[in-house]
């Protein structure tokens, strides 16, 4: 089983920083960083991620056209509460899609009402970004799915070593983080390739806050009906408490604090 696809199924990264293309929002958000959040869904993603819950959000220009007046628009109501309750997540697809966007974006809001700010992204495409673009985000939540360089390019389409390579990244930058990681049977809940991931997250240190083990999950599937596509994890089951508490006991006996 493969996510292998095309080249040219991609769409290319939007460089624009007056605007940019969202696909959705979400103003009361509990999962998505620390405290009730309000995130931005942008669009365009370059992973073809194989339990991904939201591919309508891959094709950038799917989305709809904004600019930073009308994000600081959609915040501006809820910023006093979201000051003392939590703050402001991009999330996507892909943010990093979208870096000058974003990136103004985020700023603005940090200039504005002084939010915490927080990105959603596997660090794809960091290096499309320089060190000062991180001066907004408080924190950065990283998403790696798989320790093992193989099932990573077979589960996502894209290879491992750049979002290891934005982790170090973020260690030198002292950027808080918290690592996400999801729990599919038969694909990441192997003990010794948790246990190799708990290896490379303990190695960052202090820097990282808390590790998110998330049970894989069919909420996706309906999308991927709807779009005509070929949902290859039709048959793969959510795993069990026990088995998600197990991962999780991985994590802690490497003294990393774990949900």
């Amino acid at each position: 089983m493969t996510a292998l696809v095309p080249d040219d199924a991609f769409d290319a990264i939007h460089d624009a920083d007056c605007h940019g293309f969202l696909h959705s929002v979400e103003s009361g958000a509990a999962v998505d960083g620390p405290g009730m959040r309000f995130v931005f869904f942008m669009a365009g993603c370059q992973f073809r991620c194989l339990y991904c819950h939201n591919p309508d959000t891959w094709k950038l220009h799917n989305g709809t056209r904004v600019e930073v007046k009308d994000m600081l628009r959609q915040v501006r109501k809820y910023s006093s509460f979201l000051k003392f309750a939590g703050g402001v997540t991009f999330s996507g697809g892909e943010p990093l899609m979208q870096a000058e966007f974003v990136g103004a974006t985020a700023a603005a809001i940090k200039k504005r009402w002084g939010l915490h700010i927080a990105l959603d992204t596997q660090g794809f495409l960091h290096g499309k970004v320089t060190d000062a673009w991180f001066d907004p985000i408080d924190l950065v939540m990283l998403d790696i799915k798989h320790i093992d360089p193989d099932r990573y390019l077979a589960l996502t389409a894209q290879p491992l070593q750049p979002t290891l390579d934005f982790a170090d990244r973020l260690v030198r930058l002292g950027k808080p983080m918290r690592i996400r990681y999801v729990l599919v049977p038969g694909w990441s809940d192997a003990p010794d390739d948790v246990a190799k991931m708990a290896d490379k997250v303990a190695s960052y240190g202090d820097i990282v806050e808390l590790v998110e083990v998330l049970p894989f999950h069919q909420m996706g599937t309906s999308k991927w009906d709807k779009l005509g596509l070929d949902y290859k994890l039709r048959d793969t089951p959510t795993p069990s408490n026990e088995d998600t508490e197990a991962a999780r006991e991985i994590f802690r006996a490497r003294g990393l604090e774990t949900t």
